[in-house]
């Protein structure tokens, strides 16, 4: 009986998270399209400000929980400027959470309301995030064959246009290494090999095309790029085997102790513009990873094992950054369910809002 009620309140852990977060969706949804038609008519940098605003007070919030509230420990390596910067991010992906991860860095650069993802075609679904993640930059791509060049340059293009400060995040692995699902590694290592490339262990052979796209059309507007290696320490098992990344909710329930970023950042003119020379430079930089990560998770030394190589920094986010957000959203999502009126508009924001964002992108993104 002690069992259960300990293993129940464990669980419920990341109930409380989960729904603030997923609650305070439709205020704000509300915030944001207000704030769109109050701007309808006034020039697309005066938009993009405010809503690089309401996105930042949104994340924080978020950050609030992934980070204050599980208490995990961020520990930092190389080369993280102070000051934020117009730059592509590349990073290995390997969990849902990853995406926090970009925030992490972002708002530690005071550049969180600039945070923009390349995401794959198939989120644009979310009810209400899928169509506002569009409206905010975010960049839908399907694979392989399908995957739309020119749409992609043509939004690129109009944020350049509009002055948009970007902070564009990229998974050239296109899906998330999981060292339990075989087949795909096994794939990925044998696309490498027939390519004559070098076989990575714990990253995907990742993927040009969409990276390739961004710094192609961007290239005079970046200022670097970030190459960002990700480890969730905790993440091995009794025999010594990497096992897969912890999922959201898992990391709510403060499963992971410590997370350890690697940055590195690329000054633009180091990169390669055509596409061929590109792809063997992206495939080096993933070889850079793969050889962080096996010393991270296989290193024969003990004392070298769960960190990487260098000095690293232990950093520490101040509620002063995300307290407020969150008082400020749960505050306005209580006093609106607290009437009859706002409990009905709340959920009609649901239902409309979710329908009409699915009609959006099926036509926009």
């Amino acid at each position: 009986m002690l069992l259960s009620l300990v293993l129940h309140m464990y669980s419920l852990r990341c109930v409380l998270p989960a729904a603030v977060l997923l609650g305070s969706a439709p205020t704000y949804v509300l915030a944001w399209g207000a704030w769109r038609l109050l701007s309808a008519f006034l020039p697309s940098r005066f938009y993009q400000a405010v809503d690089d605003r309401l996105y930042c007070i949104y994340q924080s919030m978020v950050l609030f929980f992934f980070e204050n509230y599980t208490g995990v420990q961020i520990l930092l390596y190389g080369d993280l400027p102070k000051n934020k910067e117009n730059i592509i991010y590349l990073a290995n992906h390997q969990s849902t959470v990853d995406w926090i991860i970009a925030d992490i860095l972002a708002i530690r650069q005071n550049a969180l309301g600039h945070v923009r993802y390349v995401l794959k075609d198939g989120l644009k679904w979310l009810p209400l995030y899928g169509c506002y993640f569009s409206q905010h930059g975010g960049i839908y791509v399907k694979r392989s064959a399908k995957f739309n060049e020119k749409e992609m340059r043509n939004k690129l293009q109009r944020y350049m246009n509009a002055g948009t400060p970007m902070y564009l995040v990229i998974f050239p692995e296109g899906t998330r290494y999981n060292p339990e699902l075989t087949k795909v590694i096994s794939a990925s290592q044998t696309f490498a090999a027939q390519e004559g490339l070098p076989v990575l262990k714990h990253v995907l052979t990742p993927r040009v095309k969409a990276t390739h796209v961004a710094f192609d059309t961007m290239k005079s507007y970046l200022d670097a790029i970030y190459d960002v290696t990700v480890a969730f320490e905790g993440t091995v098992d009794d025999k010594g085997q990497r096992k897969e990344a912890p999922s959201m909710a898992e990391f709510l329930c403060k499963e992971c102790p410590k997370i350890h970023i690697h940055i590195d950042r690329i000054d633009k003119k180091d990169v390669p513009e055509e596409q061929v020379y590109m792809r063997r430079w992206l495939h080096e930089r993933f070889e850079i990873k793969d050889k962080l990560l096996i010393e991270f998770y296989d290193s024969l030394d003990p004392e070298r094992r769960n960190k990487f190589p260098g000095k690293s920094v232990n950093s520490k986010l101040s509620l002063k950054k995300t307290l407020p957000s969150l008082l400020i959203l749960s505050g306005l999502t209580a006093g609106m369910l607290m009437t009859e009126a706002g409990r009905k508009l709340y959920v009609k924001t649901w239902i409309y809002g979710t329908l009409i964002g699915c009609l959006w992108v099926s036509i926009k993104a």
